[in-house]
């Protein structure tokens, strides 16, 4: 029996069956954060923000990892997006405490995005890398896919959080610290995906702020839900 998944253009949906995963409609959006909240739709708004839940650390600045391997065994994430979220969330928490994100709320997106790096039966590595590249279809605008265009070529949505190439150009970020920003190692995304989802002055400890910065990501209603629900999960 197959799944409802989707693929995330951060900022787009598109339609796609891929490994007995099959996604929920097409609609192109925009590929940037959205302007504050008056862009979320009435009704949207969650009644409240799932916990922002912070990973405990170890020296100051490194993620336990006897608490990533308890959360692993409970959860079912793989260890190392639980170590990916939590350290992005770190990083984050010093350079905008105000925005208050929790690793929970990126597991919810890595989960609707990628189900964590693993879509497909794939495996994530302990480098932070799947064991096959996870790629979107094309968006040629064929076969009810969006037509979204990255220089001379059909874009595709890339790696376990599904950033357009374009996309990545503004927000890739290091969060591993090899020096290099790769949207393919989850460390790298999640670190980028925290900064995506807290622009704009987003507080996600408020129901207002987390909708908003959800909506930003995928223009979505039920994207939103999904989130929600996931993240709510990973926060148990």
């Amino acid at each position: 029996m197959s799944a409802s998944h989707r693929w995330l253009v951060t900022g787009a949906v598109v339609a796609v069956v891929v490994a007995g995963l099959t996604t929920l409609g097409v609609l192109l959006l925009s590929t940037q954060p959205d302007q504050g909240n008056d862009l979320v739709p009435l009704g949207v708004t969650a009644e409240k923000p799932p916990a922002q839940v912070a990973a405990p650390v170890t020296n100051g600045s490194t993620v336990d990892a006897a608490w990533v391997r308890r959360v692993a065994a409970s959860s079912g994430i793989p260890g190392t997006a639980i170590d990916a979220y939590g350290r992005a969330t770190l990083l984050v928490a010093r350079q905008d405490p105000g925005c208050h994100l929790g690793w929970t709320t990126l597991a919810g997106v890595g989960t609707i995005e990628s189900a964590n790096g693993t879509i497909g039966g794939r495996r994530l590595l302990t480098t932070g890398y799947a064991d096959r590249p996870i790629t979107g279809p094309a968006l040629d605008g064929v076969g009810g896919y969006a037509a979204v265009q990255d220089g001379r070529n059909w874009a595709r949505a890339l790696g376990p959080m599904q950033f357009l190439s374009s996309t990545w150009q503004k927000w890739g970020a290091d969060g591993d610290g090899d020096g290099r920003a790769d949207v393919h190692d989850i460390y790298d995304a999640s670190l980028a995906a925290a900064h995506y989802l807290c622009a704009d002055g987003h507080d996600l400890a408020t129901a207002e702020g987390w909708t908003a910065a959800i909506y930003s990501y995928n223009h979505s209603a039920e994207y939103v839900t999904q989130v929600h629900d996931a993240a709510t999960v990973a926060a148990r």
